[in-house]
């Protein structure tokens, strides 16, 4: 496991794994960075491309990314890469972009467990309502990276 991290200001560390070939997971607000870790090619082209993101040079991800997680999981996170840069959706309407809206809770539950946030941006989906919803890291970290992406639109 390769490891990069990346000291935010407003987000705090950022975690990067990976492996030879892909980034496999990114953890925000992390407490305690691990004291020795490896960088490779990967990681430092993730947290290359998650800088320009949080300066809005950057809209879109290169970096390959390598997924662990259930069929309903890879295909909902299939549907969060689709939502574009600065637009927001509701959770009914990522349930009805993946299937139907049935599984507007199912849909929302799947995105917490999101191994890559930010590059498959689960924070562009709040409650039908408008109500900002919820966020693994913390609601202020959600609406951090919303009004960052329409700044930059």
């Amino acid at each position: 496991m390769y490891i990069s991290y990346i000291k935010h200001d407003f987000i705090g560390n950022i975690v990067i794994k990976g492996n030879d070939k892909a980034i496999c997971s990114i953890e925000l607000n992390v407490e305690e960075v691990p004291k020795e870790f490896k960088e490779n090619e990967i990681t430092k082209k993730c947290k290359k491309e998650l800088m320009e993101y949080f300066k809005g040079k950057r809209k879109e991800f290169d970096v390959p990314l390598e997924l662990e997680g259930s069929e309903f999981q890879l295909e909902v996170w299939g549907v969060l890469k689709k939502i574009p840069y600065g637009d927001v959706i509701s959770y009914y309407d990522e349930a009805v972009m993946y299937k139907e809206k049935k599984y507007a809770r199912a849909v929302s539950n799947a995105n917490n467990k999101n191994p890559i946030p930010i590059i498959i941006p689960c924070h562009r989906v709040k409650q039908k309502d408008g109500y900002i919803g919820g966020y693994k890291y913390g609601v202020d970290i959600k609406k951090y990276l919303l009004r960052l992406e329409e700044e930059n639109r």
